[in-house]
């Protein structure tokens, strides 16, 4: 065997290597796909909290309101001023919803309020969780195990 012959034989994946490289495979599109769906899950929240601050939803319900929404930064709020100066803030999601939210500065301040008031509820669950595991006597589930 030529030394060009044993040094494309190297690169062919032998039969225990194929099935690792199987296995390296299905674990990277399982935890693209939980990637795929938290992102999907806080698209949905965002959205929620957007149309409880009082953003319109505005449907891409044509192919150029849709190629229109594609070009513009997905799931993020950003702020547009109008050709009349005002400022308005958008919620583009071109995947999920195929909807633009549109905010004034008010709906913004809302949305902002909301987010804090949730950011605080989900830091007070926390600490009191904390003072419940504080608070446990862990003693009743010894011995934890041969790192001791």
């Amino acid at each position: 065997m030529s030394s060009r012959e044993k040094s494309v034989a190297g690169w062919i994946p032998r039969a225990g290597h194929a099935t690792g490289i199987a296995a390296v495979l299905v674990t990277l599109g399982i935890a693209l796909a939980g990637c795929a769906a938290y992102q999907n899950h806080q698209a949905i929240q965002t959205e929620r909290v957007l149309s409880a601050a009082g953003f319109q939803t505005k449907l891409a319900d044509t192919p150029e309101k849709l190629a229109s929404l594609e070009a513009l930064p997905q799931r993020k709020l950003v702020p547009h001023t109008r050709h009349d100066g005002i400022l308005f803030y958008v919620y583009a999601d071109a995947s999920a919803c195929k909807c633009l939210y549109v905010g004034s500065q008010k709906a913004y301040q809302r949305y902002q309020e909301i987010t804090i008031r949730q950011k605080d509820a989900e830091d007070k669950k926390m600490a009191a969780e904390m003072n419940q595991n504080a608070a446990m006597d862990w003693g009743l589930w010894e011995p934890w195990g041969p790192w001791r």
